[in-house]
């Protein structure tokens, strides 16, 4: 028997206008699958890239790629989950923004009592990208002074208070004075206003002339050399977003001419490719925000007839913290 659920659906790739909000019937789940009857959903500037194209899927489709809720119905192949379980998934097929969805069950983790599907929501993606970033991708020690960009954004204020609990020294970027007050505090060591200041410049100050082991550049053409300009020689330029646009056309002969630098572009979906790894990064996260020492900052809340408006919101950057849809 099939449920009926809203979704968010597009049929061509464009602006926030081909965000269409329909009815579909969500099938009985396949063996491996779960279905959720979601309370809350992330929303997240890769939703945007491939609402425009920059990223292909299929079409037509739905969007989004984090959520959490509880679990209605569980294939026959599913024996780690069952119905009634709090869930909540960061690395799912595309088509999150839905009421109810289906979602692999090895995509899915148990979600703990202390923590709201609110939260839940808005730190799935997010927090396991600042987990893969900050313990996988590059695992800092403690005692490093590193450069993050958008430092007031969702993934940001994370990545702020997570550099704070290992002891590291987080440099944060912000438009606004506003946004770097709020990334400071979240726990950032320094903070640069990069409409008014130089930040290169204000990180050779920073670190006396040393520069950074590592730049973590989640807004991609405009931040590119910047980002380079900052590394020390053979320090590693971790390219995990494309905010203000892709990264093309590179010269590697920059690299060699800037001090042997090396380049990343990461993805969470290899990071965590297996049930295990995926539940082990999670709790690594959930301990953190059951301690207190990580707190969610969600300061857009949206329902599905809004998703344009959402959009609009944080392809705008007017957004702060995190966006999520929910649902009554």
């Amino acid at each position: 028997m099939s449920t009926r659920t809203k979704t968010i659906r597009i049929e061509q790739h464009g602006g926030p206008e081909v965000l269409q909000l329909v009815e579909i019937d969500v099938a009985r789940p396949a063996d491996n699958e779960v279905t959720i009857a979601q309370r809350a959903v992330g929303l997240n500037f890769i939703d945007i890239y491939f609402r425009t194209g920059l990223y292909q899927s299929p079409l037509p489709h739905g969007l989004g790629f984090e959520g959490a809720g509880e679990v209605i119905a569980v294939g026959k192949s599913v024996k780690r989950l069952k119905v009634g379980d709090r869930v909540a998934y960061g690395q799912s097929p595309i088509g999150a923004y839905a009421e109810v969805r289906n979602v692999p069950a090895g995509q899915v983790v148990k979600l703990p009592k202390g923590i709201s599907f609110e939260e839940a929501a808005a730190m799935m993606l997010k927090g396991l990208t600042v987990q893969y970033l900050f313990r996988q991708t590059y695992r800092l020690q403690g005692g490093e002074t590193i450069l993050f960009h958008a430092a007031a954004g969702g993934v940001g204020l994370i990545a702020c208070q997570w550099a704070k609990v290992l002891g590291v020294q987080l440099i944060g970027t912000a438009s606004t004075d506003e946004k770097t007050a709020l990334a400071k505090k979240h726990g950032a060591w320094r903070t640069i206003n990069y409409t008014k200041e130089n930040v290169v410049e204000q990180v050779a100050a920073l670190t006396k002339g040393k520069k950074v082991p590592v730049v973590y550049d989640g807004v991609g053409k405009d931040t590119w050399e910047t980002s380079l300009d900052c590394l020390q020689p053979r320090g590693l330029m971790v390219s995990f977003g494309a905010a203000s646009g892709a990264v093309d056309g590179v010269n590697l002969g920059i690299l060699a001419a800037k001090g042997s630098l090396y380049v990343t572009r990461p993805t969470l979906a290899t990071h965590v490719p297996t049930p295990e790894k995926m539940q082990a990064a999670a709790d690594e996260l959930f301990e953190l925000v059951l301690a207190k020492k990580i707190k969610m900052q969600i300061d857009q809340r949206y329902t599905l007839d809004q998703a344009a408006q959402a959009h609009e919101a944080l392809k705008a950057r007017k957004t702060t913290g995190a966006s999520i849809f929910v649902f009554d």
